[in-house]
């Protein structure tokens, strides 16, 4: 079982939000094969073992979450395709540590794609969408609001409306314009990058930081500049600007969450004498 991470006055729980087999070409893009199964071994269908790592926040007035995982809602055909653990991963792996979904006062959602946000819905027994986390205020920007929403041609299988729609509908939804201090400490900056409304989460607490760069960069292996996802819509961007965060991240010993990283959820950066940049980590996940 993992267990908190101290920040400060706050406190933070890497959760698995489902683990999944994605095809290693599109974790990896344009790097050769020959390199990324180096560090992540394929299997015979040329899928690699990615996880959801979500993380709760816990700060002196409130409980939030990070991103909801792959949730329960996806067809058996779409489960079988990626290997997607069954039911609702999050909501169970909450409840081993004593949380249940009505503990949630707010939810940040890095964007709107079906394994950062499907664990926000479910459907009831009568396959009416319910939200999950039912009290909670959910952050998304406006940007990847309207591009979830907006049937955009070349974005289509990108995003999944059922997955967020019955936030707005049940006044659940609180739109960001960029940048917002989402609760005291808990900060949300739009990177664009990866989708164009993807933000990710600064959280400070005594003078302590920790980043959730979310799909900037999901596992240890993309910290290397032109290790980035097939999945990005605009990768220049991600190229520009990965290395300027890892550097911040690096040059104030800030603590580094990873999205998808298998083994590794959290980790401090370290450069050495060569320049060579090492990774510390701070929590490993159980297998």
């Amino acid at each position: 079982m993992t267990s908190w991470i101290p920040l400060g006055e706050m406190q933070l729980l890497p959760l698995s939000g489902g683990r999944l087999r994605i095809d290693g070409g599109n974790m990896f893009g344009v790097v050769p094969r020959m390199l990324w199964q180096r560090v992540a071994v394929p299997d015979e269908e040329h899928r690699i073992q990615v996880e959801t790592n979500c993380l709760v926040v816990r700060t002196p007035t409130s409980l939030g979450l990070i991103d909801t995982g792959y949730g329960s809602k996806a067809p058996e055909k779409i489960r079988r395709r990626y290997a997607m653990q069954p039911g609702a991963p999050l909501v169970r792996n909450l409840r081993d540590h004593d949380i249940v979904p009505e503990d949630i006062d707010w939810v940040i959602l890095t964007h709107l794609h079906f394994d950062h946000a499907g664990g926000c819905t479910y459907r009831d027994k009568n396959h009416r969408l319910r939200p999950t986390f039912s009290r909670a205020r959910h952050y998304v920007q406006r940007v990847e609001w309207d591009d979830g929403v907006g049937d955009v041609p070349e974005l289509e299988g990108s995003y999944f409306k059922d997955d967020f729609l019955p936030l707005a509908e049940t006044g659940l939804l609180q739109w960001v314009n960029c940048q917002s201090e989402a609760e005291p400490g808990v900060t949300v900056s739009l990177t664009g990058g990866h989708t164009r409304g993807h933000q990710m989460v600064k959280l400070k607490s005594q003078g302590e930081t920790a980043i959730y760069a979310a799909d900037l960069c999901p596992t240890v292996a993309h910290l290397q500049t032109f290790w980035t996802l097939a999945y990005d819509q605009f990768p220049l961007i991600v190229r520009r600007l990965k290395p300027s965060l890892v550097r911040d991240i690096v040059e104030h010993r800030r603590l580094m969450l990873f999205s998808h990283d298998p083994d590794v959820a959290a980790a401090r950066l370290v450069m050495d004498e060569s320049g060579e940049l090492r990774v510390d980590p701070i929590m490993r996940l159980p297998h």
